[in-house]
């Protein structure tokens, strides 16, 4: 076998048609009588819809068509998955609007600038109604309903059987923890480009092109909905301009323009503006919990019992069901807790439906444990490092066996919190702390230290495939579908190492269904685990038969044929004598074969990165301003195939991560209008917000699959919120400060000084909703988690 390049450093061989702009968008296809839409959305967060006049609009130049619900007959349906299967969304609005954004009608023109101009020419009428907003005022008794006929907010809920997991604890610590609502802000919003079948001589009954990380679950859902069969559905996603979790499953505005080209003949467009990306893609995160954890006081947790809110917006955005996906999967992070009681309410809200972000769901759970560690360590007076080790699964434990129900492959927690304190220098910041202390420094060193564990993959299959052409290049595909992840180097170089064929000879094909046959997408952080093990296999495969090819050509056994440090097929022993790559396919060709390989890879579950985290801040006690000072992220994803590669996921991650511990936060007003409805007020970190990151690895392979590796897409934002918002409260714990809500901004962190210096510090517990009580019990036999992930 040639050497190998796996765990070198290989630059993207996507860049350069990224860059020069030689590949394309949904945005830019250029379809031969394409009609533009753009939608009339609603003004109000919540109101009957007694009638709509679409007459002048559809008077007005270059306009074809406009539509409502009743015209289109749309089916409503859920979004990635179900979480009540009574509440799905129409498409176009019906009898009522639930959230600010809400599309009403559909205006459908030539031009885009027509379809636009139109809009302001449907009249909608509304008979108001009040809004509920908050997520813990939606589940109160007397809270207007989001639909009246359900009879409450209560979109799921679920609690455990045994409450009591705190009996045996000497200290109980409690919090409310909120993890704040986030814009997803991708730099592509949604797009979609629709061709029925029959225009323009298309071979499929329908063709659509649409910015997503998952063509083939679109193209399932599409076939589902409207009653197709499959194989006449062709989905392609072009260049997708970012991802994040936001562009999962078909949303409300994709059904409509499958309507809308059905109804029509004709190909339609429909590219999503900045401001209507912030109210109609599904917003992230959106919980609230309320956590207890139980202690001896030597430090040893005896038990955590957790009650969590999950906002999913209208309709019972999915995001909202992620408290019984991954935030109950990972409640008890890295560390050994003998009793855990979780209970999760999804309330319905006027808002912007929830769905997925970076992570769906294990920061969350991420923020919420790691917080609880920092908050016992100052109750014990215990150093918040020495109480988390005390408290680790260790490393001859696994796989581990969680209360949460899922079975971790492989660990070794200290491991990688040793090397983030070395290369921090902890003691030495810890000195600096003291030092400020003593000086009564205004601005003072906070130092946050963050240990976690998150789930990434999932089982099941991805198809991968492997074909090796008469010239000596090689064509590869996967079932997954990259959107800035480097997918097509990563794959590459798996074939390269397999195969001894150069990487810049490999080329990639991915994200069409007709000429991928199927692939789960991307999401969970699943892809090289996953598509590049299937890649892997497909390769050694193809290997074979070059080999069986090889021998005949070269009149020698199987067994003594190799390949050569050049990727060409030799004997052993023989070394003057080789054939290439280009020579067996090209004897492949003329006997009317190829050397092909497509398969599935079958992984038996998933898998569990970790890592360690340290945030260094400085706070600003006059002010309330925080400055990022240093971050060093110590991140676990396995076999490390390209560094630059995982340290490019890792800088995204962090930059996303601490843009939720200090600046982004959707708001709406009490009337469920947004606040935060442009880029002028949501407030997004330029580079200019923050640090130089310090990024390393540690490298502890899972047994799970042949390639070793884990999920790094995710595990940076997983670790990094709670270690920024841990050094924040922790520059101000000589105030007597004992909490900051996310995000940490300088009004927050000023009032919480102002209160503490007055010697009212804010108590970070309050009793949760009263629907805890009233939720049913999840049956001791019921699966307590799924191994999925978004």
């Amino acid at each position: 076998m040639p050497g190998s390049i796996l765990g070198t450093s290989v630059r993207r061989v996507e860049d350069r048609d990224l860059i020069t702009g030689a590949s394309t968008y949904v945005g830019n296809l250029a379809l031969e009588g394409v009609l533009h839409l753009a939608f009339v959305r609603s003004p109000l967060a919540h109101g009957v819809i007694t009638g709509i006049d679409t007459s002048a609009a559809v008077a007005a130049p270059g306009v074809v068509a406009v539509y409502t619900a009743a015209d289109l007959d749309l089916p409503a349906h859920h979004g990635l998955f179900v979480v009540n299967k009574d509440l799905p969304r129409p498409p176009l609005a019906t009898d009522r609007v639930r959230f600010v954004g809400e599309a009403v009608a559909v205006v459908v023109a030539e031009s885009k600038a027509a379809a636009v101009d139109a809009v302001e020419l449907v009249e909608v009428d509304y008979d108001p109604l009040p809004a509920v907003v908050d997520m813990e005022a939606a589940l109160e008794p007397d809270a207007e309903l989001q639909f009246p006929e359900l009879g409450t907010n209560l979109a799921k809920g679920e609690r455990s059987a045994d409450a009591d997991v705190l009996s045996e604890a000497d200290v109980v610590v409690r919090a409310r923890l909120v993890n704040q609502r986030l814009a997803v802000m991708p730099m592509e919003g949604n797009a979609i480009a629709v061709l029925p079948g029959g225009y323009d001589g298309a071979d499929h009954d329908l063709t659509i092109w649409v910015s997503t990380q998952m063509p083939h679950a679109f193209r399932a859902q599409a076939a589902t909905l409207f009653g197709w069969d499959q194989d006449r559905v062709r989905v392609i996603a072009p260049h997708v301009g970012g991802g994040f979790g936001g562009k999962a499953g078909m949303l409300a505005e994709h059904t409509t323009a499958v309507g809308v080209a059905r109804a029509l003949g004709r190909p339609v467009t429909w590219v999503e503006t900045r401001s209507e990306n912030l109210v109609s893609m599904p917003h992230g995160r959106g919980q609230v919990a309320y956590y207890e954890l139980g202690l001896t006081r030597g430090g040893e947790i005896t038990g955590l019992r957790a009650r969590v809110v999950g906002d999913s917006g209208a309709y019972a955005g999915f995001g909202g069901g992620l408290v019984f996906l991954s935030t109950l999967t990972m409640a008890t992070g890295v560390y050994r807790i003998p009793k855990l009681a979780f209970d999760g309410a999804v309330a319905l809200t006027n808002t912007t439906p929830m769905g997925a972000f970076r992570g769906a769901g294990r920061p969350e759970a991420t923020a919420h444990i790691e917080r609880m560690m920092d908050i016992a360590a100052a109750e014990l007076g215990i150093d918040p490092v020495e109480l988390r080790r005390r408290n680790f699964i260790q490393p001859d434990e696994f796989p581990y066996q969680t209360l949460s129900g899922v079975r971790y492959d492989i660990g070794d927690y200290d491991l990688s919190l040793r090397e983030a304190l070395r290369l921090v220098d902890y003691e030495k910041l810890r000195e600096e702390q003291a030092s400020r202390r003593e000086a009564g420094d205004p601005v003072q060193l906070g130092i946050g230290v963050s240990v976690y564990v998150e789930i990434t993959g999932g089982a099941g299959d991805e198809f991968g495939s492997v074909t090796v052409h008469p010239d000596g290049s090689a064509t590869i595909s996967a079932g997954t579908s990259a959107h800035g992840q480097g997918h097509a180097t990563s794959f590459a170089m798996v074939a390269s190492d397999r195969l001894g064929i150069p990487v810049e000879k490999i080329r990639f094909v991915q994200s069409d269904t007709a000429t991928v046959p199927r692939g789960g997408g991307t999401g969970g952080s699943r892809s090289l685990q996953m598509a590049g093990n299937a890649v892997r296999a497909a390769a050694d495969d193809v290997l074979e038969q070059g080999r069986k090819r090889a021998a005949a050509m070269l009149e020698a056994s199987v067994d003594d044929v190799q390949l050569t440090d050049d990727g060409e097929f030799g004997v052993v022993g023989v070394p003057s004598v080789t054939i290439s790559w280009a020579q067996v396919a090209s004897g492949a060709e003329s006997e009317g074969e190829q050397l092909f390989a497509g398969l599935d890879f079958h992984q038996d579950s998933a898998t569990f990165p970790f890592g360690a985290h340290v945030a260094v801040v400085e706070v600003d006690t006059d002010t309330g301003r925080v400055t990022p000072r240093r971050h060093v992220a110590v991140d676990d994803c396995g076999r490390v195939l390209n560094p630059l590669i995982v340290e490019g996921q890792q800088h995204g991650g962090l930059a996303q991560g601490i843009a939720q511990a200090l600046y982004e936060e959707v708001v709406f007003d009490p009337d469920g209008q947004p606040l935060t409805g442009t880029l002028a007020d949501y407030r997004m970190p330029s580079a200019a917000d923050l640090m130089m990151f310090e990024t390393a690895n540690t490298e502890t392979p899972t047994p799970l699959n042949p390639l070793g590796a884990k999920g790094i897409g995710e595990s940076a934002t997983v670790g990094s919120t709670p270690a920024v918002q841990n050094a924040v409260v922790d520059a101000l714990s000589a105030l007597g400060v004992r909490h900051v809500d996310l995000p940490c901004t300088p009004e927050r962190v000023w009032r919480a000084v102002q209160d503490a210096r007055a010697g009212q510090p804010a108590d970070p517990w309050r009793e949760p909703p009263a629907v805890f009580a009233t939720l049913p019990v999840r049956s001791a036999d019921e699966a307590v988690a799924d191994e999925g992930t978004i």
